[in-house]
């Protein structure tokens, strides 16, 4: 049986890269974990590379993809300096691993992300916005950067007003856009989550 991804929001995307020309190379920053979404992207023929910052985490992902006859290509590393070529990529995307540091580093890997694409390739990101029930509560270290504890660990999360983002993206075409406000049940408790999520292409080179 083909399993469900969690991260509903990279089947669109998967969509998109779909519609493309694009060599099909595509590398996730934040790709660890015990079902990597990577692995959607290998079944429909991409070469797959990521990355994960925790090598625990690298391994958990890799083995899944060897159970599935995967050659994932998941290893440690850092998205603030990304060890790949430039223009090496035909597609790039960091699902909900972004905004775990300063908004400044934010920064530096979106343009990390920007260096390794090609040239009318597709990338997506998301975004953390203060309209999520998290945003304001623990030590304030900026604006709207907070440190706060995910699995009994001090991270930094920093939110974003919902066009805040388009700054970083100015140099890139944007194709799709999409501002999310969403309530489920977490823990026995109703959570309110806020994510703006872009699918956006490198402008080609005139």
């Amino acid at each position: 049986m083909q399993e469900i991804f969690k991260q509903v929001p990279l089947y669109r995307f998967l969509a998109y890269c779909l519609e493309t020309n694009s060599p099909r190379r595509i590398l996730d920053c934040g790709a660890g974990g015990d079902m990597p979404p990577l692995s959607l992207f290998s079944a429909y023929g991409f070469t797959t590379y990521g990355i994960d910052a925790d090598p625990g985490q690298c391994e958990l992902a890799n083995d899944y993809g060897r159970r599935k006859g995967q050659t994932l290509n998941i290893r440690q590393g850092d998205m603030r300096q990304l060890d790949f070529p430039d223009q090496s990529m035909g597609f790039a995307y960091s699902y909900n691993s972004i905004f775990h540091m300063r908004k400044k580093e934010v920064q530096q890997s979106v343009e990390e992300l920007k260096r390794v694409l090609m040239p009318g390739g597709l990338m997506f990101v998301n975004f953390l916005t203060t309209n999520d029930f998290r945003c304001g509560q623990g030590p304030d270290v900026g604006n709207h950067e907070h440190e706060q504890f995910d699995d009994d660990q001090p991270v930094i999360h920093s939110y974003y007003e919902p066009g805040e983002p388009d700054a970083l993206l100015s140099d890139m075409e944007i194709l799709y856009k999409e501002d999310r406000v969403l309530e489920r049940i977490f823990e026995g408790e109703r959570i309110r989550q806020g994510f703006v999520d872009y699918i956006v292409r490198k402008k080609a080179i005139s």
